[in-house]
This record gives structure tokens, sequence and C-alpha cells, in this order.
């Protein structure tokens, strides 16, 4: 069983989400959530980390509304294995390693044991990026994940025929087991994970021909300069963690930073989308 968590709920008005935002992954190297517009939460792993974060927030914004609860203790030992199911995304099969599956003759088979990192293809996020993952892999193509998890978009790539991919993650645990899923599948000579900020983590890959960022939409803003400083410059970037009603705040931003959109994709409530890099 795991130790008690603690979730700390913020809600902010629109124009400071993204401040605030990147403020908690500052002072936590959490990720964060937005369920509905304006309310951010991240959790942690004890109660006065909660607090210190709380009061860092009270000293660099006015007018927050936070709000930390105990949430149950979980044995994500045996958790993580609830609903996982074998999942098919064009020619992309993925599958857990205890459902082995015998490819057709054009299928891309993708084995994945996410244990507690974040991507098993039971997510509408994961899900909607798959899909347009499977479309625009290229042969040859170089990649970088940002927000890697359990590294499934990073391995899906290099299966689908990408020369290499570079998988970055903030969580530290997440890693580990992104590399027993790409020994798994045979490519752990093609895929590499690294551990930290992929604002600039990036530079030590690219620049390259495919960035996706499975993250949320105030980071996937906040990381657009980077984002497009990685990619050549017919690069495309598959945007995706954001749910369908975020589409209307999020193609605007797009626009403004001149990334032509060329395919969406929705899956339970999910959107994400691919754009090529600005000129």
């Amino acid at each position: 069983m795991t130790e008690r968590w603690w979730q700390v709920s913020v809600v902010t008005t629109d124009d400071k989400v993204d401040q605030v935002a990147a403020a908690i992954v500052a002072a936590t190297g959490q990720g964060v959530e937005e369920p509905t517009p304006g309310q951010l939460t991240t959790v942690l792993d004890s109660a006065e980390s909660a607090r210190e974060l709380v009061a860092e927030l009270g000293r660099a914004f006015d007018g927050l509304e936070v709000m930390v609860t105990e949430v149950e203790p979980v044995n994500w030992a045996e958790r993580w294995r609830d609903g996982i199911q074998t999942r098919r995304f064009g020619r992309l099969v993925v599958t857990p390693s205890w459902l082995p599956v015998e490819p057709q003759a054009s299928e891309v088979v993708v084995t994945i044991d996410p244990e507690t990192a974040f991507g098993s293809g039971e997510h509408g996020s994961t899900r909607a990026a798959m899909a347009l993952l499977e479309k625009l892999v290229t042969p040859g193509c170089r990649v970088l994940d940002f927000g890697s998890g359990s590294g499934i978009l990073a391995i899906a790539a290099v299966l689908l025929g990408a020369s290499a991919a570079v998988g970055i993650e903030v969580d530290e645990e997440a890693n580990p087991i992104a590399e027993a899923n790409a020994r798994r599948n045979g490519v752990d000579n093609r895929v590499t994970f690294l551990t930290g900020d992929a604002g600039r983590l990036h530079q030590l890959f690219g620049p390259v021909d495919l960035v996706c960022s499975n993250i949320l939409r105030t980071v996937n803003t906040l990381l657009l300069p980077a984002i497009r400083d990685a990619l050549l410059p017919e690069g495309i970037a598959i945007f995706s963690g954001m749910e369908e009603p975020e589409r209307d705040l999020f193609t605007p931003v797009l626009a403004e930073a001149g990334w032509l959109v060329i395919d969406e994709a929705r899956d339970a409530g999910w959107w994400s989308v691919a754009a090529r890099r600005p000129s």
C-alpha cells in the first residue's frame, strides 16, 4: 500500500492559469491537471509539502482559492492493471504483456506495462495522440516525446518506422518503467529516456521531424517556443492531454504563434491536434 497523498486544488482566473500551473510545476516537479477551466490540481506525498506549496502560491499570487484534500491510499502494485485491454489504432496495436497478440499482416504491436507511469492506451488523451502518431510517423524520422511517461509514444514511433526517439519525463520514477518497456519491445537501442525539463533537454537531441507533447494545455502553451525550436523547418508536433472544450482555447494560441493545424483526433472527451511548425 502506498503512503498517504494530498491533493492541492487551486482555482484562479483564466488570465493566470498558465502562470499558476508553471509555478506549481516549478515548486513541486509534479504534473498539473486542469479538470475544469480555471481549476488546477496536483498531488503531493506529504501534508508538509502541500502546506509549503499553498504558502508559496499565496506569496506569488493574489486571489487564489486553494484547498488541500487527503487522498485515500491506493495499492498501485495491483490497481494499475485494472481495465487495461488491447487497443488498435489503424495498423498500431497496443497491448499489455499478459494479453499477447498475434499481429495481422500490416499490424505493429506495442507491448506496454505502464505500472505507475502514465500511458497504457486506456486514457483518451493517449489514444487520441496514438491515432495521430500512427498517421504521421514516416520511415527514418526522428521523434521527441515530451512527458513520455510509460514510453508508449516514443516506443510506438520507433516500431512504426522512426529511426530514433527520445522521451523526456519530469517524473524520475517513470523512466525505469519506460526503459523496461523499450527492452520488452526490442527497441532499447533506438529509444532513450531522460529525466528533467523538456523545455531544456530537447536541445540534446533536436532538431527532429516529429514532437509529441501529451501533457496539459497550459504546459503545451508554455512549451510552444521550445517545441518549435526542437523541430526541423517542416516538422510536425502532436499536442495532446486536452479535453474537447479546450480546443477553443488552444487553437487560437497555435494560430497566433503561426502553427498550421493539419489533423485532429478525439477520444472519450479528449482532443489531440497535429500542427506544422511555423516558418
